[in-house]
């Protein structure tokens, strides 16, 4: 293989993958000096001229002429007058002799190992480009074409044909997946992994949420609206606190849009999603009373320096704060960044009862459902029965009903 073969080869791959023309230059030179000092020991005097769109590669050898008995004559840049006039006669000490050195003289293994250090540099530098442009894309939304779905994770593919990973715990849990399909999803970090590019992607991101509001509401694309927070319980229930800094807009309704169309298409993409969109206030009681919607509150009592907020309502309003799963207070309290702390506003004389629905975070929900079914609904419905009606009554085990009395009771006590 001759050079103007080999560079032309190499450019045109090169070219393919959209290698700049300065780019390539530099790396044909620095793959040419390698195989120079391998051979020679050291480049520094060696030229090298490489028109890359030609395909030609001149290398040229300069070395100073000595006396044959001269101590320098073992020096890298310096040749002995009798081997100086093997290739001009007329040469005289002192003189610079300018010698050809063809890429046929390093030998065929030597030019075979130059043409695939040539391509692993461009395919090393084609991932250095793809790390660094998604590195610059992370909290972006992107798209994404199915292309294999695995156990742990979702292989996508982006337009460029560039590989992208969506895993399970990255996944909104009713997300199904077909091949040949799109899914958007946001850029949630990049990192190298033995020298490759893994791109990861997220669609369960606080910043998924936030993109897919800025694609579907011009307002907050242009600015006019600025999302201030935004808290999820992927697939389930999520809030937006947002904010206008022009009065004229509504910044609620115009997130929502008319008749819900807007937050409608955000909803479907999130697999059913429940979207609660409130408005930013920098009154903390008036927030956490938004917060907390469609629960109403009674008062409000925040202890700053612990981070804690007690609120109190009607006991009719506790399990509306609290919501399917507990999600509402959870986000609630994630959303103004206290941790907020529900109790029962009793009128005197009030008998109190607690719902079932209120102990979401210390009995699982399939034992509640099972004591709702039977219509036992509140706390003291179920410690006014008998522990044997109880377990006559559903398909609890003995254990598992000794468990929730204990918890109820202590609500009492």
């Amino acid at each position: 293989m001759n050079a103007g073969v080999l560079i032309e080869s190499f450019a045109e791959f090169a070219r393919h993958k959209n290698v700049d023309r300065p780019t390539m230059i530099r790396i044909l030179e620095d793959v040419f000096r390698t195989m120079i000092r391998k051979k020679f020991g050291e480049d520094d005097n060696f030229d090298i001229v490489i028109n890359a769109d030609k395909g030609d590669l001149e290398s040229w050898r300069f070395r100073e002429i000595v006396d044959d008995n001269s101590e320098d004559i073992w020096d890298h840049d310096k040749i002995s007058l009798s081997e100086a006039k093997k290739i001009e006669p007329d040469f005289e000490i002192g003189e610079e002799v300018a010698e050809e050195v063809k890429l046929e003289d390093f030998g065929r293994r030597a030019v075979m190992m130059a043409r695939q250090t040539l391509i692993q540099r461009i395919k090393d530098l084609e991932k250095d480009i793809l790390f660094l442009k998604y590195k610059d894309l992370v909290g972006e939304l992107i798209l994404g074409e199915v292309y294999q779905i695995l156990t742990r994770e979702v292989l996508l593919i982006d337009a460029e044909g560039n590989e992208l990973i969506l895993p399970k715990s990255e996944q909104i849990q009713k997300d199904r997946y077909r091949k040949g399909e799109t899914v958007r999803a946001v850029v949630q970090r990049v990192e190298m992994v033995n020298g490759n590019p893994r791109i990861i992607l997220s669609r369960t991101s606080p910043k998924f949420l936030e993109r897919l509001f800025e694609s579907e509401v011009p307002e907050v694309f242009d600015g006019l609206i600025t999302i201030r927070n935004v808290v999820r319980e992927p697939g389930e229930r999520a809030k937006v606190a947002v904010e206008s800094y022009d009065d004229r807009i509504d910044p609620v309704g115009a997130c929502v849009g008319m008749k819900g169309s807007r937050i409608h298409s955000i909803v479907r993409e999130l697999q059913n999603e429940n979207i609660d969109v409130i408005s930013f206030t920098e009154n903390l009681e008036l927030f956490i009373q938004r917060a907390l919607s469609p629960a109403k509150i009674t008062s409000i009592k925040v202890e700053k320096g612990e981070g804690r907020v007690s609120v109190f309502m009607k006991p009719d309003q506790v399990s509306l704060a609290i919501g399917k799963g507990g999600y509402n207070i959870k986000l609630a309290s994630k959303l103004v960044g206290y941790e907020i702390d529900v109790f029962r506003d009793l009128d005197a004389g009030e008998d109190e009862d607690v719902d079932l629905d209120e102990f979401v975070d210390e009995i699982d929900g399939w034992v509640l459902d099972e004591l709702k079914r039977v219509g036992l609904d509140t706390a003291k419905s179920v410690l006014a029965l008998p522990k044997e009606d109880i377990l006559r009554r559903t398909d609890l085990e003995e254990e598992t009903v000794e468990e929730v009395l204990n918890i109820l009771k202590q609500e009492f006590e």
